[in-house]
């Protein structure tokens, strides 16, 4: 079985390429950017040709959500017309397409978890790239799983608990809101569910399966409570100061609440979530 991986230099692409080994089944095949410009549908096309790829994990994204106000083109480019590029190259070679989305398709003003079937309304450009992103592969390939996530992390690239780290050992007070609610998700955990929806959808002929779902690790909690439990885990004693979005400004405006409902996920594919705690834990370990 061949497994195809877009933006595989990413968080999410290197955590793929982490997890991979486990998986003797998958012939996974790891494409950065460099190797494929999803903006660029005559490079999918002999990407794929080369490669006939059963399944395609796209995970390539542009995700500098603050930047994306200032760059909308390049956010449309990457998340809109990449998305639908590699959705009709897909449907070209019948290719299974798994897609990373976001929470921030969302606007946050819910105080219960987002469920698949709630109306999305994002708020900023990067969550509305994403959310047209969707919406170009729902309407070019039947054969997809949308996958949305949120305040992905990791050993790799650049995230939030990487962020902290670094500010730790540069200064000896910092700030973070405490009002915007959401869940951490290691990226690891994420990754290995991609490849356990691949390995129940190759067990079946037919699949009524195909959608959108929601997955993030288990719980909730703001920005300064993983901030704080970030530090905790790591022994590291600094000044924590919990503020408000409203002392924070950014130039997106992020959901102030955007924690996501998991029940359709674990309901078609058995999946176990870890709590966000014990898989920060398990990173640190």
């Amino acid at each position: 079985m061949v497994v195809l991986v877009t933006g595989s230099s990413g968080q999410l692409g290197q955590s793929l390429q982490y997890v991979a080994p486990k998986y003797k089944e998958v012939q996974f095949i790891f494409c950065a950017s460099a190797d494929l410009d999803i903006t660029d549908m005559l490079q999918c096309k002999s990407v794929f040709e080369k490669h006939q790829p059963h399944y395609c994990i796209n995970t390539a994204a542009y995700t500098a959500v603050d930047k994306a106000e200032t760059e909308p083109e390049k956010a449309y480019a990457i998340n809109v017309i990449g998305a639908k590029n590699i959705a009709e190259v897909c449907k070209e070679y019948n290719t299974v397409l798994l897609h990373i989305s976001t929470d921030f398709v969302f606007d946050g003003t819910k105080n219960t978890p987002y469920k698949e079937s709630d109306l999305p309304n994002p708020t900023g450009v990067y969550g509305k790239t994403k959310l047209e992103g969707e919406q170009a592969i729902e309407q070019t390939w039947e054969k997809h799983y949308i996958v949305r996530t949120s305040w992905v992390y990791s050993p790799f690239g650049h995230n939030f608990m990487k962020t902290m780290l670094r500010l730790a050992s540069e200064r000896d007070t910092i700030s973070v809101v405490n009002d915007q609610i959401g869940t951490p998700t290691h990226a690891v955990d994420l990754a290995n569910v991609l490849v356990q929806i691949i390995l129940a959808d190759n067990r079946q002929s037919t699949t009524d399966n195909f959608g959108i779902y929601h997955f993030s690790n288990e719980g909730q909690c703001s920005w300064y409570d993983f901030a704080k439990k970030i530090f905790e885990i790591n022994k590291i004693s600094i000044n924590l100061q919990s503020i408000p979005t409203a002392s924070f400004p950014t130039p997106a405006k992020r959901p102030s609440y955007s924690v996501l409902e998991k029940s359709k996920i674990k309901a078609k594919f058995g999946i176990y979530i870890q709590k966000w705690e014990e898989s920060l834990v398990k990173y640190n370990s």
